[in-house]
């Protein structure tokens, strides 16, 4: 995240004074939302990028909500819940009867990765290479310390993406559940915490998938990761730690190696 700029404030005063000022240009939060798959999560985007760029500095007030609703074209359930997930982040404040500011220390934000920031195959090797830091010696201490309850929901897991596959679907969500209950079975909530703080784009595959081509071939590449999630799951199941960790670098690795090969693709194509 870029630190605050130290440009002055003008967002403490009404909109009126602000057009008067300071010119359009300081008025991009003040404008109509375009239609979108997430209002609130527009809103957020849009306020979170005038503290970031400076336009909104610490201490400063937010636009009331009647303004923010006026020039949004939001409802009042879609500001607050907006201002909720800010101050969640550590951006904003709230003050009985005052409003929202925005936070003293808000350019030490939590460290996220937004979905959507995850636009071409360099981004998302960026992702794998700090899940491969993160889940090999999860995995590791998944086996030096697992039971019975922290290996059932492994096993689950691993059967859900085989009926996903089956189906033919992708099993994403599959594919995380059995990635966090490894987490969660290393017996130190940091990594299943840190696991779900990445999120769910951790499991990067669809734009592979899509490279691919035909629906057989999508097929053999899942059962091809399924099997390399059943090597995991056999070595944590007997309590091999060092075969664990071997057999989730090797599984992180390949999936390195095909997104940095559909890199390639990508580069001589264009």
């Amino acid at each position: 995240m870029s630190p605050i700029g130290s440009r002055t404030c003008t967002m403490t005063r009404r909109p009126s004074s602000l057009a008067a000022s300071h010119g359009a240009d300081k008025l991009a939060l003040l404008r109509p939302l375009r239609p979108a798959r997430n209002l609130t999560e527009e809103v957020v985007a849009r306020i979170a990028e005038e503290i970031r760029k400076g336009r909104l500095e610490p201490g400063a007030r937010l636009p009331t909500e009647q303004e923010l609703m006026k020039a949004m074209g939001v409802s009042r359930t879609v500001v607050r819940e907006a201002v909720a997930a800010l101050r969640a982040e550590g951006l904003v404040t709230t003050r009985q009867g005052s409003g929202a500011f925005v936070a003293a220390d808000a350019s030490r934000v939590p460290f996220r990765i937004d979905p959507e920031g995850l636009s071409s195959i360099g981004d998302v090797l960026e992702v794998m290479e700090l899940r491969l830091a993160i889940e090999v010696e999860a995995a590791a201490l998944a086996a030096e310390r697992i039971t019975p309850e922290r290996l059932v929901p492994i096993g689950r897991a691993l059967r859900d993406i085989e009926a996903a596959i089956l189906r033919g679907e992708g099993a994403i969500n599959e594919d995380f559940a059995f990635h966090r209950a490894i987490a969660e079975a290393s017996g130190n909530p940091r990594f299943a915490q840190l696991l779900e703080f990445l999120g769910r784009h951790v499991i990067p595959r669809q734009s592979v998938r899509v490279s691919i081509g035909t629906p057989r071939a999508q097929r053999q590449y899942l059962v091809g990761i399924q099997k390399e999630h059943g090597r995991i799951y056999e070595a944590i199941r007997a309590g091999q730690s060092a075969e664990a960790r071997k057999a989730m670098r090797t599984h992180l690795t390949r999936s390195l190696q095909r997104y940095r090969g559909l890199a390639e693709r990508h580069l001589h194509a264009g």
